[in-house]
């Protein structure tokens, strides 16, 4: 495939709908509760993990910043549940998706999409989305990650090789597109 730079866009529920949900507290329907001592930030997400008997299970990820230029070797799915993660600190993080090839069975990676995601936003990829891994951008970053646990086989794994992301600091703020 050979070296291939990828443009990073900015996050938006607009741009990333084919892919699942962007969790925010911008949009998000405010109920007060608890006599009024609490705003829920309602539904910000769905869970979608009952296939096959599937659970939802709330985990923690820590993440750690690969070296740069960032070499993207890996795209993963879960194909009978969803899996949303959310950033425990105010840091931002990168995204990476791209739709199956026409069989459904692969990635296409032609459709590959990169996404900055600021500290205060998450992702769940919808059941059987295409991703690579956390690519983190502090020396580690923790998540609270929203998925499946039980019965059947809920992940798929493919390598690819020399397809090379560089997003370092400088890069980052310069390749960034609004949509």
């Amino acid at each position: 495939m050979g070296q291939q730079k990828l443009k990073i866009k900015t996050l938006s529920q607009k741009n990333f709908n084919s892919y699942g949900e962007v969790i925010e507290l911008k949009g998000a329907e405010e109920l007060v509760i608890n006599q009024g001592t609490t705003t829920r930030f309602n539904a910000l997400a769905l869970v979608d993990v009952g296939e096959e008997g599937g659970v939802p299970i709330i985990s923690i990820f820590e993440g750690k910043r690969r070296p740069d230029p960032i070499k993207l070797v890996l795209m993963e799915r879960h194909p009978l549940g969803s899996q949303a993660f959310f950033p425990l600190s105010n840091h931002g993080w990168i995204v990476v998706v791209c739709k199956s090839n026409s069989s459904g069975e692969k990635p296409d990676l032609s459709t590959i999409e990169c996404f900055y995601a600021r500290g205060d936003q998450g992702v769940s990829y919808q059941k059987g989305t295409w991703h690579h891994p956390l690519i983190v951008l502090e020396a580690s970053q923790k998540f609270l990650v929203v998925d499946r646990q039980g019965d059947g086989c809920n992940l798929n794994e493919f390598s690819i090789e020399n397809l090379d992301i560089n997003i370092g600091p400088d890069n980052l703020i310069n390749s960034k597109s609004i949509d």
